[in-house]
């Protein structure tokens, strides 16, 4: 029987003792290396794009030859204006890579050690910069649509005479939404919150190119997908899969997301689920791929995510 890959030695390619062993310094210049790898690593001003500038080495500050602009390996990025060190970042970096499910912040917190304020804002950054890799694509070929309910849940009241239908419009707490998933088959997931499952179907044609297959299941609303692309469909109440038609791949994403939110985090605000839902379509995508390169695919991330407009100075407001 072939061995599974996230059991072979091939996909721990980084180990979290290692980063704290390599030091201060060596996980600066890995945020230095993928901050400027078509310059070697060397600072790029990031004001008039000058590739030369001194190294402020008191201070790990750069100042431009050209413009003489002061600058920081994480200036102008998400991590702007940081306070942890580099192998802090880097080790929280490490561990939410080998989150498979996703990690709570107190654990993350309790790992990293800093406050719970810290590692949430740090996470949601991270986050943020993860979503931005599928941010206007657009997906072909053979595609699969479905959407799963998150929150909401009503606690039933504790005598049965005091216990209402929860189903009816008039006792919902509003916090209810469905995350939307496209999901192309051997390739990219792209997801939206909405607060209907028919949405969905406005978001198929935004995000599909023309002629893309779409596999949907039984549910009306996606009987108006056969008026743009051509649609397969199957019935979930008489099989999964038939005949090469079904859902399976998007219905794995929801598997991974309904155990972080479920088994990790316990309780997610609809404010914030795009993010997660996010998060959980990144780790899908890339679940094939060492922890190594997943680590350096977040730091690639963050280093070239802008200055988050809903995270930076959060606890402030």
């Amino acid at each position: 029987m072939t061995q599974h890959f996230l059991l072979s030695a091939a996909s721990r390619t980084l180990k979290l003792k290692d980063i704290y062993k390599g030091g201060e310094d060596a996980a600066y210049a890995k945020f230095c290396e993928l901050r400027w790898p078509e310059n070697g690593g060397e600072a790029v001003c990031p004001r008039c794009g000058g590739c030369e500038a001194y190294n402020i080495t008191t201070r790990r500050k750069f100042k431009c030859k050209a413009c003489h602009h002061q600058f920081s390996v994480t200036s102008g990025t998400i991590f702007a204006s940081r306070k942890m060190d580099f192998t802090d970042l880097l080790a929280a970096i490490c561990i939410i890579a080998n989150a498979a499910k996703g990690v709570s912040m107190i654990q993350l917190s309790r790992d990293v050690g800093c406050q719970y304020k810290t590692a949430f804002v740090l996470a949601h950054k991270i986050r943020e910069a993860l979503a931005r890799e599928t941010k206007g694509m657009k997906l072909d070929d053979e595609v699969e649509i479905d959407g799963a309910y998150f929150g909401g849940h009503i606690r039933p009241a504790n005598q049965e005479e005091n216990r209402v239908d929860r189903r009816r419009a008039q006792y919902q707490t509003g916090k209810r939404r469905v995350v939307l998933a496209l999901r192309e088959r051997q390739g990219r997931t792209l997801t939206k919150v909405a607060k209907h499952e028919y949405e969905g179907v406005a978001f198929a044609r935004a995000r599909l190119e023309d002629g893309t297959v779409v596999s949907a299941d039984e549910a009306a609303h996606w009987d108006t997908l056969n008026a743009f692309f051509p649609t397969e469909r199957i019935n979930h109440s008489e099989a999964y899969s038939l005949n090469g038609i079904h859902t399976n791949w998007v219905e794995s994403y929801f598997s991974r997301l309904r155990r972080m939110v479920g088994g990790q985090h316990h309780h997610v605000s609809p404010k914030y689920l795009h993010q997660y839902a996010a998060h959980a379509a990144w780790l899908e995508d890339h679940r094939q791929e060492p922890n190594g390169t997943l680590a350096n695919r977040i730091v690639r991330n963050v280093m070239t995510a802008p200055v988050s407009r809903d995270w930076k100075g959060y606890w402030q407001r």
